[in-house]
């Protein structure tokens, strides 16, 4: 009697159990939850429990996932340029000094009367200046036959310029011939964009440099190799000369 009892007691208590586990979970309703708050304007929204979460989904078609990474949305930017980038960037090549010979003697005067743009006057310099266009050069023209081309600002210039040049002195009536073509040096300015001690530069380099500013504002800046002479101001700005070619800053 006693064991059938206690039967039923276990049999209640199971049944009790198998109904809280069969009965079915309602949906767990969005409240003042509002568009906004979800983050989505001006689409419809509907409720989803998954694994107990309340899940809120678009159900407009025309509804466009926002990106979850903030990272996607960073524009890079680009880095600001250094110092010595900004100096190189800088350089800017002012004169080419270049010779030539032409292989025979000249008359200068016959040159001077009968070309364009030219100037002669033996009492102040013993050649002819002449000047051309395109390229803008200045040629000075001795009797030996030896020409100074100067102004232009890179080789190829000074080259056109005393080819033109022993062009127009062969159509006078001159045997001219085009011989020895060669850049002499390069005259180019620099600025470095920040003042420089003058002083103190040329106490750490005093076998290099030479300063005096009671004859000249600059340093004068001598450099072994390659052979180059800078002229260095408190501004921050150079003037470079060096011989054949440029040097790379």
């Amino acid at each position: 009697m006693e064991v059938s009892q206690e039967n039923r007691v276990e049999k209640e208590h199971e049944g009790s159990i198998s109904e809280l586990y069969s009965t079915p979970k309602t949906p767990i309703k969005a409240q003042n939850c509002s568009k906004e708050d979800a983050g989505v304007s001006g689409t419809n929204l509907s409720s989803q429990v998954v694994n107990g979460d309340v899940a809120l989904t678009p159900t407009n078609s025309s509804f466009t996932p926002q990106p979850l990474n903030p990272h996607n949305s960073m524009t890079a930017l680009t880095p600001m340029p250094s110092a010595s980038t900004q100096a190189k960037s800088s350089i800017k090549l002012q004169n080419c000094v270049a010779t030539v010979s032409l292989g025979c003697e000249l008359k200068l005067l016959d040159i001077y009367c009968r070309t364009r743009y030219s100037e002669y006057n033996p009492a102040r310099f013993q050649g002819v200046v002449m000047k051309i266009l395109d390229p803008r050069a200045t040629a000075l023209v001795f009797r030996s036959g030896k020409i100074v081309c100067t102004g232009t600002r890179n080789e190829h210039d000074s080259y056109v310029a005393a080819r033109k040049i022993a062009r127009i002195i062969q159509k006078l009536g001159f045997p001219a011939k085009f011989l020895n073509f060669k850049i002499q040096n390069f005259i180019a300015t620099a600025d470095l964009r920040f003042p420089i001690k003058l002083e103190a530069l040329q106490q750490a380099h005093g076998q290099f440099s030479s300063y005096e500013p009671e004859l000249f504002p600059g340093l004068v800046y001598r450099m072994v190799r390659p052979r180059v002479v800078l002229l260095i101001f408190v501004n921050g700005k150079m003037v470079e000369n060096q011989e054949r070619k440029l040097v790379k800053l």
